[in-house]
């Protein structure tokens, strides 16, 4: 397929808003600290990008399908992190807050 003036766009486009995710992906990943992160967000937001990921295939679309795959997989990898993370550490009423 022929990338034209409108791909470039889509390209430029998907590249900044897919680079948004690693400052947090990496800090997540260097600290290991969630607990200001929803599970929510992540989650809908996971199934979303998966949703552009299939629209994109279905219609072709190089800027579509290349940049909702990178953002599959950091946000995927949030995702992941939420969940394995938060298993770690101790929530308020664990550590023998209040938690109320």
């Amino acid at each position: 397929m022929e990338l034209n003036g409108v791909e470039y766009i889509g390209l430029a486009a998907g590249a900044l808003t897919t680079a948004a995710y690693l400052p947090q992906v990496y800090k997540t990943w260097r600290t290991r600290n969630v607990g200001d992160i929803s599970l929510t967000m992540y989650t809908s937001m996971t199934l979303g990008i998966f949703l552009w990921l299939v629209y994109g295939l279905f219609l072709q679309a190089p800027a579509i399908i290349l940049a909702n795959s990178v953002s599959l997989a950091l946000v995927g990898g949030m995702l992941r992190m939420k969940i394995k993370y938060s298993r770690e550490t101790p929530g308020p009423r664990a550590s023998g807050g209040r938690g109320e």
